[in-house]
């Protein structure tokens, strides 16, 4: 019963298809709870980067039916599909799932956002009773090895995003942010990022500043902050240790007279400042002055790239663990394999047991004694039982297959031939 994975992602597809085979949360519920005979198991990952099934089916599930079966989900053709799915099985299914789980399947290399969503995926799956012992075990060795990779190496230990870099950046020079004002001139995606770090660094205050102010204020709704005009920044500029910049300004927004006034009203305490834009928003020569640290986005992309190199190292060392880690489950799901054929030996006694014995009754019901039937059931009993293991020890035995002869030998109990007769003197 092999665990495959099938799915796309970013790597494969473009979002123009990625969005095209996405699940809501009633496609997600109506997929995890449907009877469907190709899965024994099954558990959907679907997020913006990717939309992935992990599964357990039978050995009979041909590539070609799961490919199929994807493609349905969104009624959209095959055809526009396969070029962008891939599938996995058995091992290297086993390594794709810890992979993920690690983020070195990421978008952002190591970023740990989606192993949250492989959590979230696990126990919608549970809630819908759509995984068993196989699935779950593998999610939570999923969920182990991502820990030991980060736990053991730096893959998560540098900010590789321009918004997370600007905040690290601002921790190293303050230390603990819950005493410091920032203010922020821009309203887009960029600057909503930076806030969003700067509160999970327990920021004192935000300033939101924007040419429009109706931006500004949607924006500061959502994160408790203060809304200005551009117009307004020369009056709070003072009040702020962190500047970061990030508009569509042709000209610069802040310029170094304006710095250097706010500079002699905070008594020459230190500012902070990023240039995220292009063309500029703070002038150069901002740089120039005592007391003022300014970072452009060539220097963030610097950090960035220094990061990224760090994180690549440590994820050719997390591959490593990660392959370690899939032999480990390998060994898991093989003995799970080996108990299940104890199960099939036991059912298979049993039921040789019960045909001779309904035989042997049967014979007494037509007169036979109580010897003769015992007889019989005991002669026929010891035919069955040992046919099996005879004929294999025979062939073995003429081929001079030592290694099942030797099997044979532990299986059965069995003890030398010279210690047979050493016991008999």
């Amino acid at each position: 019963m092999p665990i495959v994975v099938i799915g796309i992602n970013h790597r494969t597809a473009p979002v123009s298809i990625r969005e095209k085979v996405a699940f809501s949360e009633t496609q997600l519920s109506e997929v995890l709870t449907s009877d469907d005979s190709l899965f024994d198991e099954k558990l959907v990952l679907s997020t913006c980067n990717r939309t992935e099934i992990y599964a357990s089916v039978g050995q009979d599930v041909t590539t070609e039916a799961l490919n199929k079966w994807y493609s349905e989900q969104h009624s959209n053709h095959n055809d526009d599909l396969e070029p962008y799915i891939y599938q996995f099985s058995d091992a290297n299914a086993v390594q794709h799932a810890f992979r993920v789980a690690s983020g070195l399947d990421s978008l952002v290399l190591g970023e740990p956002q989606i192993l949250g969503q492989l959590k979230t995926a696990l126990n919608k799956a549970a809630l819908h009773k759509s995984i068993g012992n196989k699935l779950n075990r593998l999610m939570q060795h999923a969920f182990l090895t991502a820990k030991k990779v980060r736990t053991d190496t730096d893959i998560g230990s540098s900010s590789v995003s321009v918004a997370y870099t600007a905040v690290n950046l601002a921790r190293q020079i303050f230390g603990d942010l819950d005493a410091q004002t920032a203010l922020l001139i821009g309203a887009g995606e960029t600057i909503e990022l930076v806030a969003r770090h700067l509160q999970g660094a327990n920021i004192k205050s935000l300033i939101i500043a924007n040419r429009s102010l109706d931006n500004a204020k949607s924006l500061a709704d959502t994160l408790n902050a203060t809304a200005i005009g551009l117009t307004d920044i020369s009056q709070h500029l003072a009040s702020a240790d962190i500047v970061i910049s990030s508009t569509a300004a042709q000209l610069p927004i802040i310029g170094k007279g304006s710095v250097e006034k706010a500079l002699k009203q905070r008594k020459h305490k230190p500012i902070f400042m990023v240039d995220i834009a292009v063309p500029r928003d703070i002038e150069a020569e901002v740089g120039e002055l005592n007391d003022v640290y300014l970072y452009t986005v060539d220097d963030l992309q610097s950090v960035i790239d220094h990061n990224i190199d760090s994180r690549r190292r440590a994820a050719e060392v997390a591959e490593t663990m990660v392959a370690k880690e899939t032999e480990v489950f390998l060994s898991w799901l093989n003995a799970q394999q080996r108990i299940n054929q104890v199960k099939q030996y036991r059912e298979q006694l049993e039921a040789t047991k019960q045909a001779v014995l309904d035989k042997a009754l049967k014979q007494l019901k037509n007169g036979k004694s109580a010897e003769e039937a015992l007889q019989f059931l005991a002669h026929t009993l010891t035919n069955k039982l040992g046919h099996q293991p005879t004929q294999t020890m025979n062939h073995a035995a003429h081929s001079g297959d030592l290694e099942t002869l030797e099997a044979a030998k532990r299986l059965l109990g069995l003890t030398d031939e010279s210690s047979l007769i050493t016991k008999e003197d």
